[in-house]
């Protein structure tokens, strides 16, 4: 039997409310209630389709406003950021970098895998992917980034967030006590290490330490003159000394891929280095750069970078 219909207080209205709408949304602790277009939802999820469809076994019956009540076992919070990115044909922007933004897109993760919203899930996994060139997350915590990956079956991220991570000592991960971990947001993942993860993290870290090593030892220590060299060989030297230096004064928290470029950037500027002398090396640190990013993913036993975007980022069905 049907209850009565009841009117939704204004203090309960979330956000987006339609007044035209023909179904009402209850969030998690049916704090909220969301007036929406059943028609539109179901066009971008086919989860909400069925769900619409089926009869609610909390609230069969129930009536707000109206319309049928459908309850969403989902944060109010990240529920609203989820309904206006569909009606607003918005989403994560890889623009943003700010720990607001990044909450944000955990919540659009969350709900869009939940859900099988495969443009909002696409858009929030290419926010969570920095570019070779950045030198960490600015404003969150790397092990926050690996587990809302680990939460929604991401794997493309986690080779680059790996990295990251052993940047940090181990100790300090379990303590877990650093400032960024100590988010208070409902939205916020988990601040532990799980067991599968400690052991990727002591691999990335081990590579990280050996790459190090290789280029200040090979790269760096064991250069001969570029054809056309216009030093007579003195470049050599130039590079023999860098190398006995930098061997000195690099830290276990080096991140080697921005190392790479600020020596690279030092050797472009050095007066005593030639022309081809230069060139040479910036396109061997290029090169190596390239290469250790290529090898990220086999160091944590997943696939090739195409294999995981094809994987992550084509995808229209259910997550693995």
């Amino acid at each position: 039997m049907a209850s009565a219909d009841k009117a939704v207080p204004a203090s309960r209205r979330g956000d987006p409310w339609f007044d035209d709408g023909n179904i009402v949304l209850l969030s998690e602790d049916s704090s909220v209630a969301f007036k929406v277009h059943r028609d539109f939802l179901s066009r971008h999820s086919e989860v909400f389709k069925s769900m619409f469809e089926l009869p609610q076994s909390s609230s069969e019956g129930e009536v707000l406003e109206g319309c049928q009540v459908v309850r969403m076992y989902d944060l109010p919070g990240e529920l609203s950021n989820l309904i206006k990115a569909l009606y607003d044909g918005t989403g994560p922007s890889s623009q943003e970098r700010s720990l607001e933004h990044f909450l944000y897109t955990v919540g659009i993760l969350r709900l869009s895998t939940k859900y099988f919203i495969s443009r909002l899930r696409n858009e929030a996994i290419r926010h969570l992917t920095p570019p070779i060139n950045d030198k960490s997350y600015p404003f969150v915590h790397p092990l926050h980034v690996l587990n809302v990956a680990r939460e929604n079956h991401v794997e493309i991220v986690i080779p680059s967030v790996m990295y990251f991570l052993s940047l940090y000592s181990l100790d300090d991960l379990l303590k877990a006590d650093h400032l960024k971990l100590k988010v208070d947001h409902p939205s916020c993942p988990p601040s532990n290490l799980s067991s599968q993860d400690l052991q990727a993290y002591t691999l990335m870290f081990q590579y990280r330490i050996t790459l190090i090593l290789d280029f200040v030892r090979r790269t760096c220590g064991e250069r001969v003159a570029a054809p056309g060299c216009q030093k007579a060989g003195a470049c050599v030297k130039v590079f023999t000394r860098t190398s006995s230096r930098l061997s000195r004064s690099w830290k276990v928290r080096t991140g080697p891929l921005h190392f790479m470029v600020q020596v690279s950037d030092e050797i472009a500027e050095h007066p005593d280095v030639c022309g081809p002398c230069r060139r040479a090396f910036r396109q061997d640190v290029t090169a190596f750069r390239e290469e250790t990013w290529h090898n990220l993913p086999s160091i944590v036993g997943l696939s090739s970078w195409e294999e995981l975007e094809t994987s992550d980022l084509s995808q229209t069905t259910s997550p693995r």
